[in-house]
């Protein structure tokens, strides 16, 4: 069985074709559960209506996204598990791929899919790296697809959006901070979820045939889709969650000898975010 386990707030509409994706896998043993972050758009409501065999997590404030995937996880009972945005979109062969990918190694414990955005021809992620600056990395990110990351292979970890985990990996490496660790609340989850796995023998794999569209930062910002904004317009409380886990992930994760040898690539990029926030949005400081 595969659980697939979205968290939603306040996107009834996007819900409904992230929920109609999941329902039409050709891959059909799975359950579903949506976590509801104390939506006020009734899109609890719209399961209970139109999705009566989706379990249902009601929470009465918004836990954001750690938590809250935490508690469909304790929930679910798959053999795998797919978190996933209530902005993505799943190609019907999904599942089938990811699970054919996990099965050329035991030791497979995340698959990534190609994930492109609405227009299906724009790259959101084909896979997850640690830049050298530290900064959370999706293979390809922006790119026109043009099939140059067909070539299914290992790579560093899984994007958030659609991440799709061996539960005893996740059993592996949950601690008293929960799978995702439930500190970074929101940001930099994934990339932590991924270095802790790597750091304790765990492999990720990319498998271009499964395929999902995303609607870039809906999730996170409750926004309509086509209005994505990238990192200097978040607004202030966010931007500074997204610095505060950068730095958190590396204390946690990052060895000694790869902090000094990449300290300079950390530094500027801390310099330029400073630099930014002090000319274009001195207001999030």
């Amino acid at each position: 069985m595969v659980s697939i386990i979205i968290v939603n707030y306040n996107q009834k509409d996007l819900l409904k074709k992230c929920l109609d994706s999941a329902r039409g896998q050709d891959f059909q043993d799975i359950e579903v559960i949506v976590v509801d972050n104390a939506s006020s758009d009734g899109s609890a409501e719209m399961i209970g209506t139109y999705y009566p065999k989706v379990g249902l997590i009601r929470n009465t404030r918004n836990l954001l996204l750690c938590k809250a995937y935490n508690q469909g996880i304790k929930k679910s009972k798959g053999d795998f598990v797919l978190c996933l945005n209530n902005d993505v979109i799943l190609d019907r062969g999904y599942l089938q791929e990811a699970i054919s990918a996990a099965g050329l190694d035991g030791k497979i414990g995340m698959v990534s899919g190609k994930i492109l955005r609405m227009d299906k021809e724009t790259i959101d992620s084909t896979g997850l790296f640690p830049g050298r600056n530290r900064k959370a990395v999706e293979r390809g990110y922006g790119k026109q697809d043009k099939g140059q990351f067909d070539k299914p292979g290992y790579i560093f970890g899984v994007s958030g959006a659609a991440a799709f985990f061996r539960r005893r990996m996740l059993e592996d490496i949950k601690d008293e901070n929960g799978y995702f660790d439930e500190r970074f609340e929101m940001y930099y989850e994934d990339l932590d979820l991924s270095w802790r796995a790597q750091k304790i023998g765990w492999k990720a794999y990319y498998a271009p045939r499964a395929r999902a569209y995303h609607v870039r930062a809906a999730t996170a910002l409750g926004r309509a889709p086509g209005d994505a904004p990238i990192f200097p317009d978040l607004p202030g409380e966010l931007k500074k969650r997204y610095i505060r886990n950068r730095h958190l992930c590396i204390k946690k994760n990052d060895g000694l000898l790869g902090y000094l040898l990449n300290l300079p690539f950390i530094v500027l990029y801390d310099i330029k975010l400073f630099l930014y926030m002090i000319f274009k949005r001195s207001e999030c400081l």
